[in-house]
């Protein structure tokens, strides 16, 4: 009984791992591939989206209920400020006004439903474990000459980024008891909202700055997704797995 009991966790790690790893796939591949076709250059590509993604996906993976309600809080706010602008999009205005309607969101939320300071200590693991491992890797890659593609590299980001957050995780929550549990929520919802208005940003405010005509800008980006999504997918199922089998508690992700 205890086999088998180990045999499911080790399969259950392996499947919330690997689809963890490809939304958090996906979603760099995504956004390294815009910040490429910006004209952003160097190290900051890496490092960029490997920071957004890991706190998107920290925040929509462990404290679900919070970030959805931010991500609506972002919808609604971006879409009257869509109609109110006549389409006329700036990142510093519709990202503030989507993280003030995240912001009031998150209070109600924490009003109505208590959370404590869960939520906010998991998102700042994703994005200290994002931040770490785009700079180890952007350097490694950098100091090395080594170019890797779309797939390798996800794989890579992934690992890194589990890592980092399974061991920081559970410290940063116990160095975040002493925060107001009125805090976590509207902090969290607020940055989730906010990247949603980004995200209304890049689709309808750097079609202009793109280095390549429109069309085929987004189909370079879309082209890299699905290597992102496999990449992650298996960088985040093998990283579950070996934590598993070396007998690391798991339960701190969900």
């Amino acid at each position: 009984m205890q086999h088998r009991d180990k045999v499911t966790a080790i399969f259950m790690g392996l499947f919330v791992w690997g689809f963890a790893g490809a939304l958090f796939g996906a979603l760099f591949a995504g956004l390294y591939q815009l910040l490429i076709g910006l004209g952003v250059v160097g190290w900051l590509p890496l490092v960029i989206a490997a920071t957004i993604a890991a706190t998107t996906t920290s925040a929509f993976y462990s404290a679900m209920p919070v970030a959805l309600a931010g991500a609506m809080a972002g919808v609604l706010a971006s879409i009257a400020y869509l109609i109110a602008t006549g389409h006329q999009v700036e990142l510093p205005l519709i990202a503030g006004l989507a993280g003030l309607a995240g912001v009031l969101a998150g209070g109600f939320y924490a009003w109505a439903i208590s959370s404590g300071a869960r939520p906010l200590a998991q998102t700042f693991s994703g994005l200290l474990a994002g931040l770490l491992a785009g700079a180890v890797l952007a350097l490694l890659l950098g100091f090395s000459g080594i170019e890797i593609g779309m797939f390798a590299l996800a794989a890579g980001v992934v690992a890194l980024v589990g890592s980092i957050y399974q061991f920081s995780v559970r410290r940063l929550a116990h160095a975040a008891d002493w925060l107001p549990g009125g805090l976590s929520a509207p902090v969290v919802a607020g940055l989730i909202a906010a990247v949603v208005g980004a995200s209304v940003w890049i689709v309808g405010g750097t079609t202009a700055g793109l280095h390549a005509a429109p069309g085929a800008a987004f189909e370079a980006i879309l082209a890299e997704v699905p290597a992102g999504l496999l990449g992650g997918a298996l960088g985040g199922a093998l990283t579950g797995l070996l934590l598993e089998s070396l007998g690391i508690d798991l339960q701190a992700l969900a």
